[in-house]
């Protein structure tokens, strides 16, 4: 739940440098050591550790992996290497999770071809896309997290013990309690450059969310794959846990991952109008933009809320402090955290259905296809605030929200941007997934079964 303010998406200073080959900018920064790293489809990291004496072979050849092994990545065992091919504008040193340490950003090539179910891959194939409409895209992200320990049984419990409190959002007490370990993580962000500008304690007990500014759609993505791995080494540290999970525990509010998404041309934003009839201040390029990603906002939930656990944030009835904050119907209006999707002033949208487990490439892509559809078609969302009728609800669960995605030829299209074949390949890990936990017997079943007949 970060403030917001009106002038939170307007234009940015950009200075621009010489280009530097990867081996200068490593050795420039006295990095010895390099995580050549990508994403899988489900958002894991995979990395190779690259010493500095091997930079410029990985600068002029990239690093192989067997796709397959390093997961969800439409491989077989079979299968030639995926060679991780680094992106130096992603560079970043990290030097305070190990000395000399960095990570780089990485396009996973096959047989020298840019392999299209590499996720920051389908995001660049989208922004291209976006390109060729004379719109660039600026991507600002909200990251959620609770902090717990795991005991013996495997049950969770909130690593500060003395965070009890039915309402403890914005407390002061807890997050002080947290001193250390959040102004480490916002040190590190600052350190960045990605301007760290408030650190809180959200809604649930033991959740925390730390902002930092809006950029480019790909460089956020990175610093949200970026900020994920920071948060959870520091928090280790500490011995404790730092989860994305979108609901760890049933009686509190789920972690989100909101996309405040704004677009650009030559001449600037193009989301504000001063005339607008519906009263938002936006431009008819904006309303079409929101109409698009609410047409095809239950597809979109497969994607942005992309596992089992999603829908038990999105569905939730209740919370111990008496506020899900989750939307259940794709629905839109002004500064009101209700709505799917949030106009909180005139020069952004704030996407709130996605969470924690989304992968950020892929929930940028179609995001940025849904909205860029609605331009395209020129869809008129109708008025702010309607909706919350049974044709607006939202997928019940991931089995709903797969039905919905593969009806849906714009944002199976956005998966498929770089080669076919990823969608359907999506689609099926998902059902996978969602069966894999339906046919496992619950606590809940137990409870509820055992000796009821």
């Amino acid at each position: 739940m970060a403030v917001d303010t009106a002038d939170a998406f307007t234009a940015q200073n950009i200075v621009t440098t010489p280009p530097q080959t990867l081996s200068e900018v490593a050795r420039a920064t006295g990095t010895t050591f390099i995580l050549a790293l990508f994403v899988t489809l489900s958002g894991k990291p995979c990395a190779k550790l690259v010493p500095i004496e091997a930079v410029e072979q990985l600068q002029d050849d990239g690093v192989g992996f067997a796709g397959y092994a390093a997961g969800h990545m439409g491989q077989e065992p079979k299968d030639s290497d995926l060679v991780a091919v680094p992106d130096v504008s992603s560079f970043t040193p990290i030097p305070f999770v190990k000395p000399g340490l960095a990570i780089v950003h990485c396009d996973p090539h096959v047989e020298g071809k840019p392999w299209p179910y590499a996720p920051r891959v389908i995001l660049k194939e989208t922004l291209k896309k976006a390109s060729d409409l004379g719109l660039s895209v600026n991507v600002g992200a909200e990251i959620e997290y609770f902090l717990v320990h795991r005991v013996g049984d495997g049950a969770l419990t909130t690593a500060d013990t003395a965070d009890v409190s039915r309402q403890p959002c914005y407390d002061a007490r807890d997050v002080t309690r947290m001193y250390d370990h959040l102004t480490e993580v916002s040190a590190a962000m600052n350190a960045l450059g990605w301007g760290n500008y408030a650190n809180d304690h959200e809604d649930g007990n033991g959740q925390f969310e730390q902002n930092f500014d809006y950029a480019d759609a790909m460089t956020t993505a990175d610093r949200v794959i970026t900020a994920r791995y920071l948060l959870s080494v520091i928090a280790e540290k500490r011995g404790m846990k730092a989860t994305f999970m979108p609901k760890p525990f049933s009686d509190r509010t789920g972690s989100g991952m909101h996309l405040h998404l704004s677009l650009w041309n030559d001449a600037g934003s193009v989301f504000p109008d001063g005339d607008d009839p519906k009263g938002l201040g936006l431009s008819r390029t904006a309303y079409a933009f929101i109409a698009g990603i609410l047409e095809h906002a239950c597809a979109l939930q497969g994607v942005i809320a992309p596992t089992v656990n999603s829908y038990k944030r999105t569905g939730a009835t209740s919370t111990s402090s008496g506020a899900t904050w989750s939307p259940r119907y794709a629905t839109y209006g002004g500064n009101d955290r209700t709505h799917y999707l949030r106009v909180p002033d005139k020069n952004r949208v704030e996407l709130r259905g996605g969470d924690g487990s989304a992968n950020p490439y892929l929930a940028a892509a179609t995001a940025i296809a849904a909205g860029l559809d609605g331009i395209e078609r020129d869809l008129d969302p109708g008025t702010p605030g309607s909706g919350d009728s049974p044709s607006d609800m939202l997928p019940m669960t991931l089995l709903h929200a797969m039905d919905a995605l593969e009806s849906d030829p714009v944002v199976t299209g956005a998966l498929d941007v770089a080669g076919p074949g990823v969608a359907e390949y999506f689609a099926t890990l998902k059902r996978e997934e969602f069966f894999a936990w339906h046919n496992t017997v619950s606590p809940w079943e137990l409870d509820h079964y055992l000796t009821a007949f």
